[in-house]
Formats: C-alpha cells, sequence, structure tokens
C-alpha cells in the first residue's frame, strides 16, 4: 500500500462527518461521500480535503507509521480546509465578476505545458492519467487558479502601494532590522567542577578567583588561561570568536554585553564550572545603505501590507456567505486557525 493511499485512509478516519449522496457520472449510480461544509451552496466534500492534503504531502517524504501520518493529517487540517474554503469562496467571485478561462487562454497554457515537458497530446494525457485527470480536470484546476489570481489582483494587489518615501520612513524607524548583528571576540578561562560539590566545588571557586586576580593584577590573560583554563580553547590562549553577538546563548551574551573592550567580567557559575570572560574585541557594523536594501523593502512591506489585505479581503467574504457546516469539530478548527492567522498579520 502507498503513502497517499494509506494517508486518504488516516484523513478519513481523522475528519468525521456527516453522509449524504453526491451525483455520479454512472446512469442510475449513487455515490456516498461525506460533505463537510457548504459554502453558498456549493460543497465541499470529504474527498476535496483529501485532495487537498495529498496534494500537500506531494514532494514531501510521507510519514511511514500510521500514527505519525495521523499526526501529520491533523496538524494540516486545519490550515488547509480554511485553504479550501477561501479558495472557493475567491473562486464564487471571481464568476460573479464575470471571469473565465477562455478556449485560446486554456489551449496556450496545455502548448506551454506540452513544450516545457517535451509531450504531444497523446503524452501529456497520459501524464494526466497518471494523476487520475484528464484534460477536463485540468481546465478545472487552471480556471480555478486563475479566477483566485484575478480576483487577489483586482480586488486586493493593485488597492496596495508603496512609495519611496514610506520605504525610508520604514528604513529609519526599524534601523536595527538592517544593521548586522555586533562581531565580538572573547577569551574565556574555565575552572571545571568535580562531581561531589562541597569542599571540591569550593576550590573550584578558589582557583577560579585566584586566575581572575592574577588577570586583574597585570598578567596576559591569554597567558594566564593557557596555563589553568579546562575549557577546549585552553589551547588557543582561551580564544572564542569571532562570533555574532546575537549568536551567543543569552546568559552569555547579558555577560559580554556589559563589558568593555579588554574588560574582565566576574566569576559565574555554569553547568561546566566557574566561568570568566574577557572582552577582546568588538565590531559594530553600519547599518546597510538605504538605497541598496530599498527594494527589498518595498517587496517586503508590499507583501506585508498585500497580506493583511488578502486576509481582511477573505474576512468580508466569509462574512457575507452562507457557510454551513456538517462538522462541528472541523468546524472550530476553521475558526481557530482564522483567528490565529489574522492575529499573526
Amino acid at each position: 500500500m502507498t503513502g497517499l493511499v494509506v494517508f486518504s485512509g488516516a484523513l478519513a478516519m481523522a475528519q468525521p462527518g456527516r453522509t449524504q449522496s453526491l451525483s455520479s457520472n454512472v446512469p442510475g449510480a449513487v455515490v456516498f461521500e461525506r460533505i463537510l461544509v457548504k459554502v453558498n451552496g456549493e460543497v465541499i466534500s470529504q474527498g476535496d480535503l483529501e485532495e487537498a492534503q495529498i496534494e500537500a504531502f506531494r514532494g514531501r517524504a510521507v510519514p511511514q507509521s500510521e500514527a505519525a501520518l495521523r499526526q501529520a493529517v491533523q496538524e494540516l487540517t486545519p490550515q488547509l480546509i480554511t485553504l479550501t474554503v477561501d479558495n472557493l469562496l475567491l473562486v464564487q467571485r471571481g464568476r460573479e465578476m464575470g471571469y473565465d478561462l477562455t478556449d485560446e487562454q486554456f489551449g496556450e497554457i496545455v502548448d506551454g505545458i506540452k513544450v516545457e515537458n517535451g509531450f504531444d497530446d497523446e503524452e501529456l494525457a497520459a501524464g494526466l492519467a497518471v494523476d487520475g485527470m484528464t484534460m477536463a480536470d485540468l481546465r478545472s484546476v487552471v480556471e480555478e487558479q486563475m479566477l483566485i489570481q484575478q480576483v487577489q489582483q483586482i480586488e486586493v494587489n493593485r488597492r496596495i502601494s508603496m512609495t519611496g518615501f514610506e520605504a525610508r520612513e520604514y528604513y529609519e524607524d526599524n534601523i536595527e532590522e538592517f544593521t548586522p548583528s555586533p562581531t565580538v571576540t572573547l577569551r574565556e578561562i574555565l575552572i571545571a567542577t568535580p562531581e561531589g560539590g562541597g569542599a571540591l566545588d569550593q576550590a573550584a571557586r578558589m582557583k577560579a578567583e585566584a586566575a581572575r586576580g592574577r588577570v586583574a593584577g597585570g598578567e596576559d590573560f591569554a597567558e594566564v588561561a593557557a596555563e589553568m583554563s579546562d575549557a577546549a580553547s585552553q589551547g588557543t590562549g582561551g580564544l572564542v570568536g569571532p562570533i555574532e553577538l546575537g549568536d551567543l546563548a543569552e546568559g552569555v551574551r547579558a555577560r559580554v554585553e556589559v563589558l568593555e573592550v579588554g574588560q574582565v567580567g566576574t566569576v559565574e557559575r555554569t553547568p561546566a564550572g566557574y566561568h570568566i570572560l574577557q572582552l577582546a574585541s568588538r565590531t559594530d557594523p553600519e547599518p546597510n545603505d538605504f538605497d541598496e536594501i530599498r527594494d527589498s523593502i518595498v517587496d517586503s512591506v508590499f507583501e506585508s501590507r498585500r497580506l493583511g489585505a488578502l486576509e481582511d479581503y477573505l474576512a468580508s467574504l466569509r462574512e457575507a456567505a452562507i457557510i454551513e457546516w456538517n462538522d462541528e469539530t472541523l468546524q472550530g478548527l476553521f475558526e481557530e486557525y482564522v483567528e490565529t492567522r489574522a492575529a499573526g498579520l
């Protein structure tokens, strides 16, 4: 059994819903499939959700165990049921606005697919069949994608602007975002603490204090580290770095940030033992030049605004729509995901 077949079964078990009849192409036949939700009268079925789930896994490593597969299904379901509902709303809106895919447009797209893959008509049909699709299915998919893109372009993207003045303002208000992290070079002395604690621990602390006292008395930190340190850096006189300040562990970074170049910190107890740091050097880079990153700022801010505007637009479509859920669990996942996504923008 293939991973995608197992995947479909896992999703079916993970998503209960009321079973209702759907039409079939076979005269007199009735196909029973779960209807999960109706959006303005149009059905999203269990099969639709499974197709979206399988597509989301395409190109990924499918979990091998059933338990891991169920977990992956459950994690993806809120996002995909929301995406499926939202895409249907956008498709419906596109139809209301009079958009459709002409024969000429579809022909150009098909020709492009054939050229890109080196297919003739028969090979394209065979390739579609491997994925369980016909040319009619392909046209439906392409038309839905076109409707979604056109609605987003007309109703959302064209209403967003980003001027050079706004880009400069964003740059100045968020200058730290465009300033590389400072780079520091440290020296360290570590006096390891043996097991047992008590007197042994106290002896280690006294040794560390003695090492710091020698440095404070004028001896070279590197020479004292080479003689006394138990750290891996002992062979290089305790040298650590250069390293970006932001890459240091939070506790170490806090100790380094209060030091001036050449200054030696206090003896600090760490899980490895008693630790002493010296800030050997520090480089504070200048912010990236605005003219060099202007385009990336415009793109980044535009995309942020686009996502926020799209979320607002989708919210208006949902509010105006008649959405009838047949599965309270899925409804809860949908509503929670929508709320969480909106809060994150």
